[in-house]
């Protein structure tokens, strides 16, 4: 990274590579991107997390679409170029913080977007919980995002992080992950606690895309993902979108889980396929209920079914759990 202290080369490719710095959660990579940004004189570097920079894009191009009249573009149709002027704001290096490619929308553009950025000089630096090849690994039209990989080996330095650490536990001990009852005193504990994992990020909502449908997060930043126990099981989602929650974050945070029971079955059942899936992917809960999980479900119909999820929701507490490393998609 010492090398980025020179002059910035006029080079249609820069001579100095990008680096793609990847590793398990919690294991210090933007810890270690806000270093070096810091560490950069001002006005050189730009930091932002990826998907704000995936935002802005998205953003950049409908206004310049829905403003711009035909006859007055100077792009030949092309805005990448423009684009990635834009984005970069001549500044000669781009930090990119948790790289993950779920929306189809991104995965058709980024990889030309990134090829103009780098072809203006710019040194891009990324971090990703993923290796370069298992980016948009389920993706639709996977076939046209593959460039996209060889463009990151060709054009960046991979380097694994593989820290026995997990930074993320040390955040999270001492929190209390269970909190009952639900209210303003437990949703201002869950707003304390996601800003504490967000390591300065701004959490804004973020859409999924799963199986070309839209799966709405209340608020996001980074890994980490906050939702409401309606958001999630009171609407029509199923066990798809419940995977690509816990392959997508490794932290969740839920508010207001109410009892459940033969009154409410549907909302119960949703809730223990979820709960599931964040089981099976490591991903550590954080939530509001009406009630200790052994008496969330207390009886009637479905209340035998539910041991399983009280269960793991027990153990989904324990440091033993949250010090796992959270799995990410097979």
């Amino acid at each position: 990274m010492a090398r980025l202290a020179g002059t910035r080369a006029p080079a249609p490719a820069p001579k100095i590579p990008g680096l793609y710095l990847f590793g398990a959660v919690g294991r210090g990579k933007s810890m270690l991107m806000d270093l070096f940004h810091a560490s950069l004189p001002e006005g050189t570097s730009r930091r932002l997390h990826f998907h704000e920079m995936m935002r802005e894009a998205h953003a950049q191009l409908h206004r310049w679409r829905t403003q711009t009249p035909a006859s007055a573009r100077t792009d030949s149709g092309d805005p990448i170029p423009r684009l990635a002027h834009a984005l970069s704001e001549n500044r000669r290096v781009l930090c990119l913080d948790e790289m993950d490619i779920q929306d189809i929308g991104d995965a058709m553009i980024v990889g030309r977007l990134f090829q103009a950025i780098t072809d203006l000089g710019v040194v891009v630096v990324v971090t990703s919980n993923r290796e370069p090849d298992d980016l948009y690994r389920h993706g639709l039209q996977r076939e046209k995002f593959l460039p996209f990989i060889a463009l990151i080996k060709e054009r960046m330095e991979v380097v694994e992080l593989a820290s026995a650490r997990d930074y993320r536990l040390d955040r999270m001990k001492g929190m209390t992950v269970y909190i009952t009852p639900p209210g303003p005193a437990a949703d201002d504990w869950l707003t304390r606690c996601m800003t504490r994992l967000a390591n300065g990020e701004t959490p804004a909502p973020r859409i999924l895309s799963v199986d070309e449908r839209p799966v709405r997060v209340r608020a996001a930043a980074g890994p980490i993902a906050r939702f409401t126990f309606a958001d999630l099981c009171a609407a029509p989602l199923g066990s798809h979108d419940y995977l690509a929650i816990a392959e997508t974050f490794d932290v969740v945070l839920i508010s207001d889980i109410p009892c459940l029971g033969p009154h409410n079955r549907d909302e119960a059942r949703r809730f223990v396929v979820l709960i599931d899936a964040l089981y099976d992917h490591r991903t550590a809960l954080i939530c509001s209920a009406a009630a200790p999980p052994h008496e969330l479900y207390p009886s009637g119909d479905g209340a035998f079914e539910f041991e399983r999820t009280v269960s793991r929701l027990m153990e989904m507490q324990a440091e033993s759990y949250l010090g796992q490393a959270h799995l990410g998609p097979a």
